[in-house]
């Protein structure tokens, strides 16, 4: 089980902490999450995204340069127009749980439990 922990960077002391770190850094910008929600369901355009998070498509443009830096996104063109994606389910992932813990502040049961123990109902 150690050198599962060990393989995967989640020891206190490995490299990876650093570079989780720049993730969390990454993420620390409300539009950066906006964008990583809005692209949940799957490709968007610049315009398409700007008009989601309700910002200029050139603002929209510098945050998805640093979202590809990280390889949190990935490109794909068709003629001129440049659709973004998710890399991986991980972004995604990161960001529903942080609205989660949020949700833990307002206090009471989080809307999230709700819906689980809905499930088991």
């Amino acid at each position: 089980m150690d050198a599962d922990k060990q393989m995967c960077g989640r020891s206190p002391d490995s490299q990876n902490v650093e570079l989780a770190v720049e993730v969390f850094a990454m993420l620390a910008d409300a539009t950066r999450v906006r964008l990583i929600l809005a692209l949940r369901d799957g490709e968007r355009s610049v315009n398409q995204l700007a008009e989601a998070v309700d910002k200029s498509a050139a603002a929209v443009s510098q945050h998805l340069a640093k979202l590809r830096l990280t390889r949190m996104v990935t490109t794909r063109q068709d003629g001129t127009r440049v659709f973004y994606r998710l890399t991986d389910e991980h972004a995604n992932r990161l960001v529903s749980d942080a609205i989660f813990q949020a949700e833990h502040s307002l206090g009471g049961t989080p809307r999230h439990h709700h819906s689980q123990s809905e499930a088991l109902e």
